[in-house]
């Protein structure tokens, strides 16, 4: 697979509410859009991954009503968002100050990564990992 080094890859979530959720990971990211226009918000988190937010209404209209509503699953996790950052409990902090959901503090993982856990203002998993020791 060749993937674009121009455009790279956007991972987008479904919002009940555009406005707030993008508030929530301006706060959480500590960045602000590269791209906000009514529809879709975007955060670019390195080179090549974008964090995309589309309202869940906007979604159901551009797939013309065939998959069920997204917010018939509102509120519960739908996917999870795995961000390697310098100190997952920072990250952690800073999602509960935004109104997200605490989960998890960091600890090692069986897979070996430290990670702390939270959900968003949607009910997505985040997890907040590194590497190295906790």
């Amino acid at each position: 697979m060749n993937i674009s080094k121009e455009k790279g890859v956007i991972f987008i979530i479904y919002a009940e509410d555009q406005d707030k959720s993008k508030a929530f990971y301006q706060k959480v990211l500590e960045s602000r859009p590269t791209l906000d226009v009514p529809g879709m918000t975007e955060f670019k988190l390195n080179e090549y991954a974008v964090l995309g937010i589309m309202p869940e209404e906007g979604i159901y209209r551009v797939l013309e009503g065939k998959i069920p509503h997204p917010n018939e699953a509102s509120k519960k996790p739908r996917c999870e968002i795995y961000i390697y950052v310098d100190d997952p409990d920072k990250y952690l902090d800073r999602l509960v100050e935004a109104g997200g959901t605490y989960i998890s503090e960091g600890k090692i993982r069986s897979w070996g990564d430290c990670v702390s856990y939270g959900s968003d203002l949607d009910g997505h998993i985040l997890a907040f990992a590194k590497i190295v020791n906790c």
